[in-house]
């Protein structure tokens, strides 16, 4: 039976929600990758594609240092961690929290990869090396075995039935050819290495949410094959382990679209991607993440329904306060596939953050449907229609007719210097934290145990305090 809705996958001190599919961004620090070679081979070039791949919408930033295309060059784990190590330091220095991935089939790379805060070793060769599961072993790293076995080479026979052996007819052809391979021993490969290699990592210790599982598109594969496997994701997924669909760009996508040219592959990669989430896949590993994004939001949101508890905090300090206030809250619940549910009173809080004097701020509960980032966009159409002037340089911070503030959303984790979620200062603002005290009965233990959870600091120890109740708003 189909086992939708995996809950999380564990890598490392991320706990990621896969209660909707996650995005993989591929970040190539290579010179002779099949379609962007040569493109992030400088480190500044790497971390700021890895960044702006966060902000469109990637989930993990996918790091690899060797090209695994057909006919590649090995080079040696000394010269893959020249390549990635520095890339994997400065985008972690940069965004603290973000999700990485190390993609090598040499342990002593994701050893030292581990080391730097690299949370998933995705390795190309299946945890067959068994350096590779201590590597794993002795860390908390998401792993990921991908299908890389070379038996596939020998081409299996299309399908045939024979009709009539006896009684030819010019009408009617003695047998029959089907266009693809049989199914069964395609898969029967395909799923036993990938189970089998789940259960070494499985007796080295290492947890079953952690383990992550990919057909392997391309490796060793023809189109037609590649085909066989994407038809049977409902069975991989059936399996029971996050399952990843990793095509992007690659050869069969090509076949299926006509497109000669890796890099203009996209569309037809996207299209193959929203299959495999349509039959239950949970990470799609792309190149193109602005596009894949869009599609996949686009998808989610017509076809799944998946309402998620969200606080947006609001503040004003210029003009009329408490009006702003009570018209972004009813711009907010304008907002597609969102409705607010809840507002706090209103509270007139101490300056912080740069700002001159006193803010009157609010937190509106509200359900969405929209990715995170989508959100986001749509509270800034809302500062902007309130007359939100952000000066260059502040930052976010500094007087304002209206600030949103997305802080907080149900199974949500992100980083980016777009978005940050949960907020980054969300535990440590006064402002936010006394009022959803009118929301709920103990914000801090509702935080500290949400699956998306927040350090609350004593009050204390917060900034912006509150100083007076200002009484409910009226928004409708």
């Amino acid at each position: 039976m189909l086992k939708e809705g995996y809950a999380v996958w564990q890598c490392g001190d991320h706990e990621l929600s896969l209660t909707r599919p996650r995005i993989m961004g591929i970040l190539n620090v290579t010179p002779d990758s099949f379609s962007d070679g040569g493109e992030n081979l400088d480190v500044d070039a790497a971390v700021a594609r890895a960044l702006q791949m966060l902000d469109e919408g990637a989930d993990i930033i996918d790091v690899g240092g060797e090209s695994t295309r057909p006919g590649f060059t090995p080079v040696t784990a000394n010269d893959e961690g020249a390549r990635v190590v520095p890339v994997i330091r400065r985008i972690l220095a940069e965004v603290p929290d973000a999700i990485i991935s190390i993609d090598t089939r040499h342990p002593d790379v994701a050893k030292m990869c581990v080391r730097l805060g690299a949370s998933i070793i995705n390795d190309v060769t299946g945890f067959t090396n068994p350096a590779m599961v201590e590597v794993a072993a002795a860390s908390t790293c998401g792993c990921i075995i991908t299908h890389w076995d070379r038996t596939l080479e020998e081409k299996p026979l299309r399908k045939q039935v024979v009709l009539d052996e006896t009684k030819p007819s010019r009408a009617m052809p003695s047998s029959q050819r089907f266009t693809l391979p049989e199914e069964a021993p395609i898969m029967r490969k395909v799923m036993g290495f990938l189970g089998d290699s789940a259960r070494t990592l499985l007796r080295a210790g290492i947890a079953k949410e952690r383990i992550c599982v990919d057909p392997g598109a391309g490796f060793d594969k023809d189109a037609n094959q590649d085909v066989v496997i994407q038809r049977a994701t409902r069975s991989m997924v059936s399996m029971g382990y996050p399952l990843m669909c990793a095509v992007s760009r690659k050869r069969f996508t090509g076949a299926l679209s006509g497109v000669v040219d890796a890099a203009d592959r996209d569309a037809a990669s996207v299209g193959i991607a929203l299959s495999a989430v349509a039959s239950g896949a949970h990470i799609v590993r792309v190149h193109n993440v602005a596009a894949t994004a869009q599609a996949l939001n686009a998808y989610w949101a017509v076809n799944r329904k998946d309402p998620r508890q969200g606080f947006i905090s609001i503040g004003s300090n210029m003009g009329d306060r408490l009006d702003n206030l009570a018209r972004a809250v009813a711009l907010i619940d304008h907002i597609p596939l969102t409705c607010v549910v809840q507002v706090s009173h209103a509270y007139d809080t101490a300056p912080a953050y740069g700002i001159s004097s006193s803010v009157a701020n609010a937190v509106v509960e509200v359900r969405t449907e929209l990715h995170p980032l989508v959100l986001l966009d749509e509270l800034l159409k809302v500062e902007k229609t309130l007359g939100r002037v952000r000066p260059e340089g502040q930052d976010g911070f500094g007087d304002r007719t209206i600030d949103c503030d997305l802080e907080w959303i149900e199974g949500e984790r992100h980083a980016g210097k777009k978005l940050t979620l949960p907020h980054a200062r969300m535990g440590e603002r006064d402002y936010v934290i006394l009022p959803m005290e009118d929301l709920m009965h103990d914000p801090a233990r509702f935080f500290a145990y949400a699956n998306a959870p927040v350090k609350v600091m004593p009050r204390e120890q917060r900034v912006g305090m509150v100083m007076t109740d200002l009484g409910e708003l009226t928004w409708e």
